[in-house]
């Protein structure tokens, strides 16, 4: 039984050492070479900051460098939490204020910026000063890890912060590994499938797309921000690496069949596509599903609180343009509650009510943050 994530990343780099892992634009990096990179940021991060269960924040654009640092961190028994490295300096400040992380992981672009942001007290690591050479064995981060179970924190996604400072929401082990279990099985994840990472790095999806390279050795394809406004060059980008699976949020979707272009580039390889963030049109939806019949569409639900989704619908039948597309069932080992304004259960039909989840899914609160915390992660009333 695994009980944090490292543990499933060793062995795949066992069975897949020679497999790309990670394409960057003209770069890319095998499994090896992945492990070896991160097994030496990890030396360094353990000899600067010298503890387990901390957040360690990193600042850099969606990259090799980037799965590096999430590998690493998680490599070294603490907790990952990505920057946005386009966001305003006031914001950047308030996160590092309320999260306070011991380190921050950055390269030499984008050092300058964040080191005059972060207080003197959070030691900045540059990347691109880390060398391979003697590197410690795998073995030795195991027993370091030892202590580490999979109740321990993951990783911190921030939120928006569009009623304030952002909260720092803690996902753990275990709810990845629950939910691991559940869609590898599901959807017959294997080492042959070819992610098209279209999110940023501090979306959950990002940090999904990871646990399938660490869980199953598939590749990364990272799309370029740049090729938002670019559609097409998503579409051919696909189509070059052979893309299997794509996890992302509608919009781009949308826009893609509004422009014609889903009958105009062949994806033979895609196999399936999740959805999820917001609602997606059903009649932009059809154009996608007529398109690429031999595609296992899913739509996903849930709030930043849960790890990815609480609920979700695959698509295996028409769905006429005029209706929603529903947002289907729980998650194996996810309990789904309606309740009224009373916080009584909803038992009958077309009443509303208040979406509440409980299970291993769910976030371990807001860091740093009791007071918010308490309001949001409740007693169950029943």
């Amino acid at each position: 039984m695994n009980i944090n994530l490292i543990e499933f990343f060793i062995k795949t780099v066992e069975s897949n050492s020679q497999k790309t892992a990670v394409v960057d634009g003209n770069n890319s990096i095998v499994f090896q070479d992945l492990d070896l990179k991160s097994r030496a940021l990890a030396d360094s991060i353990l000899k600067n900051i010298d503890c387990q269960n901390t957040p360690v924040a990193v600042f850099l654009p969606k990259s090799i460098d980037a799965v590096v640092s999430d590998i690493a961190i998680t490599y070294s028994g603490n907790t990952y939490m990505n920057l946005d490295i386009k966001n305003p300096a006031e914001r950047l400040s308030n996160i590092l204020s309320l999260i306070q992380p011991r380190a921050i992981v950055t390269n030499t672009l984008h050092y300058k910026k964040i080191s005059e942001i972060a207080d003197e007290t959070i030691k900045i690591i540059n990347i691109d000063d880390i060398t391979t050479e003697n590197v410690p064995a795998t073995s030795y981060f195991m027993n370091k890890l030892n202590s580490v179970i999979d109740t321990d924190p993951y990783c911190i996604i921030n939120t928006s912060g569009s009623t304030g400072t952002p909260k720092g929401v803690v996902l753990n082990h275990k709810s990845f590994i629950d939910f691991m279990a559940q869609t590898f099985d599901e959807y017959k994840f294997n080492e042959k499938d070819v992610i098209g990472s279209l999110s940023p790095v501090i979306f959950d999806i990002w940090s999904y797309e990871l646990c399938l390279l660490m869980g199953v050795g598939a590749s990364i394809v990272i799309i370029p921000d740049t090729y938002s406004a670019f559609p097409v060059k998503i579409l051919q980008l696909m189509q070059q690496h052979q893309v299997t699976y794509i996890f992302w949020v509608p919009t781009i979707m949308v826009n893609m069949a509004n422009m014609g272009l889903l009958s105009q580039i062949e994806l033979p390889y895609l196999r399936l596509c999740w959805f999820a963030g917001e609602v997606f049109p059903t009649k932009q939806f059809n154009i996608w599903r007529h398109n690429f019949p031999q595609v296992l569409f899913a739509n996903f639900y849930g709030p930043i609180e849960i790890t990815l989704d609480c609920v979700y619908y695959n698509i295996e039948r028409e769905i006429p343009d005029d209706e929603p597309i529903p947002i289907g069932k729980a998650f194996r080992n996810t309990g789904i509650l309606i309740l009224d304004e009373n916080n009584k259960n909803v038992t009958e039909h077309n009443i509303e009510g208040e979406l509440c989840v409980r299970g291993t899914s769910l976030a371990m609160g807001y860091y740093n943050n009791p007071e918010k915390t308490a309001a949001a992660f409740v007693q169950n009333p029943l």
